[in-house]
């Protein structure tokens, strides 16, 4: 039977920044929006970044949201659903939104589907009883999904969907005057850029113990972090401790760091676990090659020897070996870049991440019909 009903899709965000899984959730919406599919709405924190930028393009209900110990949550998202009637429940995100989310779909008898977005192992029971409770389950790569079959989870349930960018926005020329001026470097210096969260697995001290290595074969070279989180502190300690004040410098959190990727001649990712790592992509966009571990979904987005390096965790060496590389070889550096930007239009536009979301949601509503 051929799809008739307009699907109302109701989708559940508990990220509060607007990078991630949040800044997915915009392009999804945004995209959705685009192509005129059906109606969404859209329950996400009180004063977010994602309700700003979403309050044109849907129907929004911030929340105050506690994550999992959150019990009246469940409640208050029982009355939006009795209150709206959506088709599809859409969960996006952990901290809360996962468990509530499942547990209501459950008892209004709608349809749900969760996108993971995370490569963390969970334990096995856990993950049958909570996955196995969804009509399908999205992974944003190969390597999340190996996880959860490994994990006893149906796989005729689970679809990979990659994460989208707009590859416009980040495919821009840098002002290289500004950049060199702003970080008080010279014309010559190479730039490395590393955009992560300062979390354990990230990789930050990873890095910091390699530099002092880089910095025995030249010092034209400077190490920019963009990003927060609980360790900056510690990682600023750190710098301090080894005496690279000089060489690596902590930005924190920037808005418009689509004006600062373009001005990086390399982007360096020592993460030990990854879903698929947005900044990948954006990187990749902006023609910048990548030096990064070969774990999680970073392998589907960077070739080894096309648009970037892989090494294996915790081989600094090797990964010395490859900045280095990079650092000597300017023509090295433009090819790799050309050949990403390539990758990154064909393989992960929003438009294409939009259409195979809205496979999902049409297999689900013909499904519920045909019921």
């Amino acid at each position: 039977m051929k799809l008739k009903t307009t699907p109302k899709i109701l989708h559940i965000e508990t990220g509060k920044h607007l990078y991630g899984g949040a800044k997915q959730v915009y392009y999804l919406i945004w995209g959705l929006k685009q192509k005129r599919y059906g109606e969404n709405i859209l329950i996400c924190p009180k004063k977010s970044d994602i309700q700003r930028e979403c309050n044109n393009l849907c129907k929004i209900y911030p929340e105050n949201i506690a994550g999992d110990i959150d019990l009246f949550f469940l409640f208050r998202l029982l009355k939006i659903i009795k209150k709206e009637t959506p088709h599809i429940i859409h969960i996006h995100s952990r901290r809360g939104a996962d468990t509530f989310g499942i547990l209501a779909s459950k008892i209004t008898k709608k349809k749900v589907i969760l996108t993971r977005r995370v490569d963390n192992p969970e334990h096995p029971f856990i993950a049958k009883i909570k996955y196995n409770n969804l009509d399908k389950i999205i992974t944003i790569s190969k390597g999340i999904y190996d996880i959860l079959i490994r994990e006893g989870v149906k796989k005729d349930k689970i679809h990979i969907i990659p994460s989208g960018i707009d590859f416009d926005f980040y495919n821009r020329k840098c002002n290289n005057t500004w950049f060199n001026i702003k970080f008080n470097i010279n014309e010559d210096t190479v730039k490395i850029g590393m955009i992560a969260q300062f979390i354990p697995r990230k990789g930050h001290e990873f890095l910091l113990n390699a530099i002092p290595l880089i910095l025995e074969k030249t010092n034209k070279v400077i190490f920019i972090l963009f990003g927060k989180g609980p360790l900056q502190n510690k990682i600023s300690n750190l710098i301090y401790e080894k005496n690279l004040e000089k060489y690596v410098k902590i930005v924190g959190f920037i808005r418009d760091i689509e004006n600062y990727i373009p001005c990086l001649d390399i982007l360096v990712h020592p993460a030990y676990m990854e879903g698929l790592g947005v900044s990948l992509l954006q990187a990749n966009a902006a023609s910048v090659p990548v030096v990064a571990t070969s774990v999680g979904g970073i392998k589907d987005v960077i070739s080894h020897g096309k648009n970037g390096f892989l090494f294996e965790p915790e081989d600094k060496y090797q990964f010395v070996k490859y900045v280095l590389d990079l650092i000597f070889d300017s023509e090295k550096r433009k090819q790799m870049g050309i050949r990403g930007q390539k990758i990154v239009k064909e393989k992960f536009s929003i438009s294409n991440m939009v259409n195979n979301y809205i496979k999902i949601y049409e297999d689900l509503m013909n499904k519920k019909v045909s019921q």
